[in-house]
């Protein structure tokens, strides 16, 4: 105790004797760089003398308390018109279609909050904002194509969270009265359609002079620079009817012949353009056979029949790809991947089987993964997981990507059988056709009915060959034909 307080006295000596320099306000500190105590602690000077040391040792408790950077203040966009970019979605991913937005401009937005859904080759998005604030200009409409890195909205960085006089060099920051709000938008007042109405006709929507509010660019603004017609108008005229009295004195309705319209493809239609095109160019071979499906009708109708989860139906689909995956054990060239590059190819050791599902969208190809460490059960929940986000377009881009062979059931819509192309770089698709009851004779002449089933088979004949695909197909076609074979490679 008495050497304790023997120290606290030699300090505070030592403290006494020396005069300190006034603390300074935070708004002086950055002309203060000649101070030795703030030299020290910025970084810009270093005594090692004890007497330094001595004076640093005391002060740093008062500094931490009372010395604060402004370097992380400047950084914060308070009362700022900040970009709202287009992140990377995925690898590999360009470009997105814009398909709605959450917002409007004017509207309020908290951190975190949905601005807009987008959708790229592989996956639909929801884009959130970083900031609060208040939308000031939305950039594009739905149905564009937004490339990464590019705008797609300002938001007005709310100012009441920061102060907004430590800014400095803020052109936003300084701008005041409502003559200002154009160029702290970046551009003229007006709502995304009348954005694309002017960009349908090649009028630049800044030489448009607003007649609404604020100087706001109305549709009938556009319409007027352009002297163009009101499309609607125009599209109802096409389909109305003309009445002419020809020589002879009868009147005759000529219907006046309808527009041609122009239909951009975008999405999973777009991506469908780009892969097919490429598959087009690999050279196919197609494998056509017939199974016999009463036993598996018989199967799917117990199964249903002792049902205990009434939110799950049985189908066919989950008992045909767990039975595939079966036969791709055996004959796992067909469960692969072609490198062109290098000339090699992967056998892959999950068979993640792709679905083929068509929705409102366009075509989209999720996959089932690990097929073969699942149960009947579980590939028929997965399977109405995945036909779930497909048909509200939510599927993420891990549902899509990986698949390693690929089934297409055109049975469900309509068809006996189909011709399909691969999905590369897998080597292997089916296509199933529709089952149907057909009269089948008997070794004796009688006939019966069976249920069957015909399956095409489309293969990269890079890799495979007419007989690998013949007893792979054979394979399948067994454990089809005879459902209670699959007990034996349960695990």
């Amino acid at each position: 105790m008495l050497g304790k307080r023997l120290c606290q006295r030699i300090v505070w000596r030592w403290f006494s004797s020396a005069p300190l320099p006034p603390m300074l306000p935070l708004a002086s500190q950055q002309n203060n760089a000649r101070d030795p105590l703030w030299q020290f602690f910025s970084g810009s000077s270093f005594s090692t003398s004890t007497k330094a040391k001595r004076h640093i040792d005391f002060y740093i408790p008062h500094v931490k308390r009372y010395c604060f950077s402004t370097q992380p203040v400047v950084e914060l966009p308070a009362g700022e018109l900040v970009d709202v970019p287009l992140a990377q979605t995925g690898e590999g991913i360009a470009e997105c279609e814009l398909l709605k937005w959450f917002v409007q401009e004017g509207d309020q937005v908290e951190e975190f909050q949905p601005l807009c859904e987008v959708q790229s080759d592989k996956a639909t998005i929801e884009i959130t904002s970083r900031y609060k604030g208040k939308v000031a200009h939305i950039q594009y409409v739905p149905g564009e194509i937004v490339k990464v890195g590019e705008t797609l909205l300002k938001i007005l960085v709310d100012g009441s969270l920061y102060p907004t006089s430590t800014f400095v060099g803020s052109e936003n920051a300084e701008a005041d009265g409502s003559g200002n709000e154009k160029d702290k938008r970046g551009g003229v007042l007006s709502t995304p359609a009348v954005r694309s109405l002017a960009k349908q006709h090649g009028i630049n929507i800044n030489d448009v002079c607003g007649t609404g509010k604020d100087g706001r660019v109305l549709k009938e603004d556009v319409l007027k620079k352009g002297l163009i017609k009101d499309p609607s108008v125009s599209l109802n005229a096409g389909y109305g009817e003309v009445a002419e009295e020809n020589n002879y004195g009868v009147t005759v309705r000529l219907e006046q012949p309808s527009e041609d319209r122009i239909l951009p493809l975008r999405g999973f239609q777009r991506t469908m353009v780009k892969s097919m095109s490429m598959a087009a160019k690999v050279p196919h071979f197609h494998y056509v056979d017939e199974i016999y499906c009463n036993r598996l009708v018989e199967l799917k109708t117990s199964f249903q029949n002792n049902n205990p989860y009434p939110d799950i139906k049985h189908t066919f689909l989950p008992i045909l790809i767990k039975s595939l995956s079966m036969a791709l054990i055996k004959y796992p060239l067909v469960n692969s991947c072609f490198q062109e590059g290098s000339l090699e190819v992967i056998l892959k050791g999950s068979h993640n089987i792709g679905i083929a599902m068509a929705t409102s969208y366009g075509l989209v190809v999720p996959n089932i993964k690990n097929v073969q460490s699942l149960s009947i059960l579980e590939i028929t929940k997965e399977l109405s997981r995945l036909q779930q986000l497909a048909s509200e377009n939510k599927l993420n881009p891990e549902d899509i990507c990986g698949g390693t062979i690929t089934l297409s059931n055109i049975g469900a819509i309509g068809g006996k059988f189909g011709s399909p192309l691969l999905n590369l770089p897998e080597v292997a698709i089916i296509a199933i056709g529709r089952m149907q009851k057909v009269p089948q004779f008997a070794d004796d002449g009688n006939v019966y009915p069976v249920s069957l089933m015909t399956v095409n088979i489309g293969a990269d004949h890079r890799v495979l060959d007419g007989a690998t695909v013949s007893r792979f197909c054979n394979e399948w076609k067994k454990l089809i034909e005879n459902p209670e074979l699959l007990m034996l490679h349960l695990r």
